[in-house]
């Protein structure tokens, strides 16, 4: 009898386990962020970092003193921005105004820069920016990358449940310094994994769970029900976007001896050869403390012995193209591969394209446009560039949409004629394709409407018009969206519509992850206002840095038939 009921009770303590457990997840929930039933995007109301008329000089790594001085890392919520009608592209006598909305034919997010952070890292770029100069390579975000894109999650889910999302796209730069680990937190984090965002030993900067940096948590995960794809970025498969690693550099990413790299900055240009030049220690972060204390950085000679990150970690490892885009097969959500076939991980071929919603004409043709690991422009490689392979591949995917009269939408990590051919962001000058090359073939296409991407960290909307001035519908609009790191940490929405006059509309709108006051995600909004603070960082748009628009797009006469016939079955 006494066995019997041994047996019949222990499903209910199982039980009880389960609930305890789960329990002890939500309330590690509640601490980054709540389940939010509410989202307001910038179209309600935005984020505003306060106006000081003046501050003492601190530096980025001066975290402790930020609450000190009136202004460091304060914010506020302004008032919401309507959408600018934005008719650019359009011939100057088109007339929008008895223009209305017809019908919904794709809505998607997008979500780019993410610059997922092993702040532990030994072959980090600390050295940069610790006193000022690029933010990108060092800010306090850098701390709190994991907790962030959990948020944003939680904040495209709930948007999802009023509008749902037909698709989400990333466009690029999910990891920092192309590490496995930082790679790792990316793709779990969106499958809704236990993530554990240290590294090397573990650290518990502030005692006790969910209130620090380095403290696991149970991410939320992406609604299953929204497939979502990946574009390559440039520091997703070089040394913080800029290097391409040489045997010394991967050998530094899982050991315990912090980078030895000569100033590789002179005249804004990198020397020569720059991972075989000596001189600087580019310093990582102490995980133990609680604002990240910079360890290892300086001048060589100041340090008797080489300086070390508190541990080794074999997952810190760099990753090479093949082995960025085999990572993507390991997941739970979808689709597997997000995007990426075995053949891409093959061959190292970063580009694809889909079809995201049965019935609606529209292509997107996800595009490398980063520079490849062995491009003989070798000493700095954040540039756009396409060698003949990418370029070819390109103009058959347009040509076919175009033959088979779909939309098509280009996402390529890197934008297109917004800079100088050279300039650090722009396009490599040594190329095989020239940028305006590329430009005036894309202008062939009338049925491209859209080139979206990141790179830049900006919300930024380019128009490029027609050569011809006589067929409008040969424009199309560049969309960059900003960074989730950098302020203003935003990810944006994008709907297309066919209006009353069968061309179409893309909506764009900015939305700032929703965060709870005193959450871990709530410290790295009031960071990212301090570091543009210090950095001086100016961006468009004033002083939420966001935008929100309608951009109007002609179409042919054969597409605004199809798209005619499509809105009326949509409506019934």
């Amino acid at each position: 009898m006494k066995t019997k009921i041994k047996i019949w009770i222990y499903p209910f303590i199982a039980m009880g386990l389960v609930l305890i457990i789960t329990n002890s997840c939500r309330k590690s929930d509640s601490i980054y962020d709540p389940i939010v039933s509410k989202v307001y995007t910038t179209l309600d109301r935005t984020v505003i970092p306060a106006t000081v008329s003046s501050w003492p000089v601190l530096y980025p790594y001066e975290i402790s003193k930020f609450s000190s001085f009136p202004g460091y890392g304060v914010w506020h919520y302004g008032p919401g921005l309507g959408y600018q009608k934005r008719l650019d592209i359009m011939s100057p006598s088109y007339n929008s105004t008895p223009v209305t909305k017809a019908a919904n034919l794709l809505n998607f997010f997008a979500i780019t820069d993410i610059h997922i952070t092993d702040e532990e890292t030994p072959a980090s770029a600390i050295f940069f920016g610790y006193k000022g100069g690029l933010i990108g390579g060092y800010s306090p975000v850098c701390l709190l990358t994991t907790q962030v894109l959990d948020a944003a999650v939680r904040t495209i889910n709930t948007l999802h449940k009023g509008k749902p999302f037909d698709f989400g796209i990333s466009i690029g730069d999910v990891c920092n310094n192309t590490q496995y680990n930082e790679l790792r937190w990316y793709i779990d984090i969106l499958d809704g994994k236990y993530i554990n965002p240290d590294s090397g030993i573990k650290d518990d900067p502030i005692p006790g769970p969910d209130n620090d940096y380095q403290d696991p948590f149970q991410a939320v995960g992406l609604d299953k029900s929204i497939p979502w794809y990946q574009t390559l970025g440039n520091h997703d498969h070089f040394w913080t976007g800029l290097l391409s690693p040489n045997d010394y550099a991967r050998y530094t990413y899982t050991h315990e001896e912090i980078l030895n790299l000569d100033n590789i900055l002179v005249n804004d240009q990198f020397a020569p050869q720059p991972f075989d030049s000596r001189g600087f220690y580019i310093g990582s972060i102490d995980g133990s403390t609680r604002y990240g204390t910079i360890i290892g950085v300086g001048p060589t000679d100041i340090f008797s012995t080489p300086p070390k990150v508190r541990a080794a970690d074999p997952d810190r490892h760099s990753l090479f193209r093949e082995e960025w885009m085999s990572e993507f097969f390991n997941t739970t959500s979808n689709p597997v591969g997000h995007g990426f076939s075995q053949s891409n991980v093959t061959t190292g071929f970063a580009c694809y394209t889909f079809e995201p919603k049965t019935g609606i004409p529209v292509k997107v043709i996800v595009l490398d446009d980063t520079q490849s690991n062995d491009d003989p422009n070798n000493n700095f490689y954040g540039h756009s560039s396409l060698d003949m392979n990418r370029y070819n591949w390109l103009i058959g995917e347009l040509d076919k949409g175009q033959k088979e009269g779909k939309l098509m939408i280009i996402s390529a990590h890197i934008p297109i004629g917004v800079l100088p051919s050279g300039d650090a962001a722009g396009w490599n000058p040594t190329a095989p394709v020239s940028e305006d090359t590329l430009i005036a073939n894309l202008h062939k296409y009338p049925n491209f409407i859209l080139w979206m991407s990141g790179h830049r960290h900006l919300n930024t909307i380019t128009p490029m018009p027609s050569p011809d001035a006589t067929h409008p519908e040969c424009g199309f609009w560049e969309v960059e969206t900003t960074s989730l790191r950098d302020l203003p940490q935003q990810f944006r929405m994008f709907e297309i519509v066919r209006n009353s006059d069968n061309n179409i509309s893309i909506f764009t709108t900015d939305v700032d992850p929703i965060i709870r006051d005193g959450s871990l995600p709530a410290l790295s909004r009031s960071y990212a206002v301090a570091a543009q603070q210090i950095f001086n960082v100016t961006k468009q748009y004033g002083p939420s840095c966001s935008y929100n628009a309608e951009l109007v797009k002609q179409l042919t006469p054969d597409m605004q038939a199809k798209i005619h016939l499509l809105g009326k079955q949509i409506s019934k």
